[in-house]
């Protein structure tokens, strides 16, 4: 059975310095990486000991100067590419690039909610599952956190175009709540109110570790940066939150060993 619409898919890497990056990322996490080949020159690969997980790519030409931070985006699988980007326009959201398609890989559009997040849609070549998002393993994305300056709007944006549904909350204080959102009964991650003077809206990906002081050290010791944590999360894991050596934003989700 292959990916439902509204399932997260695939993550990528928009960075200034691929290679640098997959050095941080393989001693983070333990991938290791490849150039991809095929219709894609220059898209490199993120693997754990079994399987392909995330990509990354230089910046294109141009991109920081308009304004394109280094970042991580989400890809979520749809039935139709078109058809969703009809739906995102009509709800409110942008369209960054037109749906294209790549011979084996799939057809994709780059869009942004109304608030301005930017995320991929797709329609895989392929019926097969992706194991990209999985919240019990290590090396894969855990937990999917959007920051947003407009949280009602943003939950009822994404609860249209993909069926997301609003779970439980936690209280953050000023910040308001912190809200849970599930499909088809799994928890994907949640929805935060951006603080006031904080980072444009935007998606933030948690990926598993088995050690999480270990990869806070390796966060530090390869030139990224830790902004929170270790910090106990319910279920007994802790996080860490911050930035890759080219300041792109992440963060990791694992046990305490020590």
């Amino acid at each position: 059975m292959g990916n439902m619409h509204g399932d997260f898919i695939w993550y990528e890497l928009l960075t200034p310095d691929p290679a640098s990056a997959a050095t941080f990322y393989g001693a983070v996490l333990g991938w290791t990486s490849r150039d991809a080949g095929g219709p894609t020159p220059g898209y490199g690969l993120f693997s754990t000991a079994e399987i392909a997980v995330a990509g990354f790519m230089a910046m294109p030409p141009g991109a920081a100067g308009a304004g394109m931070p280094p970042q991580w985006l989400g890809y979520v699988a749809v039935e139709d590419v078109d058809a969703s980007v009809r739906s995102v326009l009509e709800a409110g959201g942008t369209q960054h690039m037109p749906p294209i398609d790549l011979a084996g890989i799939g057809r994709f559009a780059l869009l942004a909610d109304p608030q301005g997040a930017p995320f991929y849609v797709m329609r895989g070549a392929t019926e097969d599952e992706s194991s990209s998002f999985a919240p019990e393993k290590t090396g894969h994305c855990r937990w999917n956190e959007l920051s947003t300056d407009d949280q009602p709007a943003a939950l009822a944006f994404y609860g249209r175009v993909f069926g997301w549904e609003k779970g439980n909350a936690m209280p953050m204080g000023d910040l308001g709540e912190y809200r849970f959102i599930s499909h088809r009964g799994v928890t994907l991650g949640a929805v935060m109110t951006t603080p006031p003077g904080g980072p444009r809206p935007g998606w933030r990906f948690y990926f598993g570790v088995a050690d999480i002081d270990r990869a806070a050290e390796a966060i530090r010791s390869g030139g990224g940066a830790v902004q929170f944590g270790p910090d106990e999360v319910p279920g007994g894991l802790f996080i860490v939150v911050g930035t890759d050596p080219q300041g792109a934003p992440f963060a990791v989700v694992g046990p305490r060993n020590a």
